[in-house]
């Protein structure tokens, strides 16, 4: 039983760190400090967008997703580093061994930010001496500032954490939204991106508040059941638990990637199709997963963007099954304008152990034909106690997993091991 189902009222913390590819390259050289930093994905190439940047910089107008060449015309004294995901990894490890010293109720969103349910902790004091400790903490050990949101549910104590920003601690009761939240406009609420903003604007919700109040079959009309899910939200109501396992939750396994400059170039959207496509089958093998849907994503030289999927009868999980559906997508759907880029995405996808082998008759002969190679795999293992290729491809693995463009939450389990 959670900690959310022995009492009913949680107390739950929302941890963000605060810039945090560029905080962890100024612990580790702490001569960064103070000065206009910017994490981007590729300085030398056109793909090089900012993917985080300092308050310094910030203050100079520079903003995520960014390209460098804006932000460096807006603060011509940045300084431009590439990401080392290795150095992230690590230090987001540790931050969540810090947060699971304090429960078990712990659940990482993405490498900089989790929630925790802190219920049943009394023991180590009240909430507000806990994230005061908790932030000391990790600003002492790691030298990484954070902000944490203190709330009875999920939603409230994400708003809250965003309120205070750099080593801000907010406390956000829910009898205080009307004051709080409501006055904000309903861009600004979490779960509500541009293009939901703009929507909401057509029936006239301009604030939170608006929202807040809105007939329920008018928003449902407009925004489906996330209409009913927002306006729960806008009025403080969130039932969620801090879910520990909700990490090992997938549905989709994608990879995607900007190209060095527009093309229409068939070999080089071929050759980048296959290096995606080796992305996405790495990562299900990581997963010992599957799946039965493939989509590609099509974005052209003027940023329009469309997906195109096709549903298959079984699931695959082979990098040539992959490639071979991706590409028949492309070849179909592109429409010959210059391709700015490409992402192939396995979706309905599941772990292997649930799913039963499904056998057709085009998957039978080939099944038959490794029967010979599994009863000498069996042999030596019986003989040895292990499967020694399995060994191998494991160890093969953990060599040649290294995240690309951006960290996957593939490691999201990393502070248990």
């Amino acid at each position: 039983m959670g900690a959310s189902e022995r009492k009913k009222g949680r107390v739950i913390f929302h941890i963000d760190m605060n810039c945090f590819y560029a905080s962890v390259e100024m612990a580790y050289n702490p001569k960064l400090k103070g000065k206009p930093l910017a994490i981007a994905g590729n300085p030398e190439e056109r793909k090089g967008i900012i993917v985080t940047s300092s308050y310094e910089a910030r203050a100079k107008g520079v903003k995520t997703t960014m390209p460098i060449w804006q932000a460096r015309k807006l603060c011509p004294e940045l300084i431009v580093m590439k990401p080392n995901f290795n150095r992230y990894r690590q230090a987001s490890k540790e931050i969540f061994k810090m947060l699971s010293e304090i429960t078990p109720y712990v659940q990482p969103v993405s490498i900089d930010e989790g929630y925790m349910d802190i219920t049943d902790t009394e023991n180590l004091g009240n909430p507000l001496e806990i994230a005061q400790n908790l932030q000391q903490k990790i600003l002492d050990e790691l030298d990484i500032p954070c902000s944490i949101g203190i709330a009875p549910n999920k939603f409230l104590a994400k708003m809250a954490s965003d309120m205070k920003k750099p080593l801000g601690i907010t406390v956000l009761r829910k009898r205080e939204i009307a004051n709080i939240l409501w006055p904000l406009p309903v861009g600004e609420m979490y779960g509500v991106g541009e293009k939901t903003a703009k929507k909401l604007n057509t029936i006239n919700i301009q604030t939170i508040g608006d929202l807040a109040n809105k007939d329920v079959y008018e928003l449902k009309q407009l925004l489906g059941i996330n209409g009913e899910r927002l306006k729960n939200r806008a009025n403080g109501n969130d039932t969620r638990p801090v879910d520990p396992d909700a990490i090992y939750d997938f549905k989709s396994i994608g990879s995607s990637q900007t190209l060095p400059a527009d093309t229409t170039d068939w070999d080089e959207l071929s050759s980048l199709m296959n290096l995606l496509a080796d992305n996405v089958n790495r990562r299900m093998k990581r997963k010992e997963a599957a799946g039965r849907s493939v989509q590609i994503t099509i974005r052209y030289h003027d940023r329009k963007t469309v997906t195109r999927s096709k549903k298959l009868q079984n699931y695959i999980d082979d990098k040539s099954d992959i490639l071979l559906i991706a590409k028949e997508l492309l070849q179909k759907h592109w429409n010959g304008e210059p391709v700015r880029l490409l992402g192939i995405t396995v979706q309905d996808v599941d772990e292997k152990r649930n799913l039963g082998q499904q056998l057709d008759i085009f998957t039978f002969e080939n099944e038959a034909k490794k029967e010979k190679l599994y009863s000498a795999i069996d042999s030596l293992s019986q003989k040895y106690g292990k499967n020694p290729f399995k060994q191998f491809n494991e160890s093969a693995r953990k060599d040649s997993d290294q995240p690309t463009t951006s960290f996957q939450k593939d490691f999201l389990d990393d502070y248990k091991r």
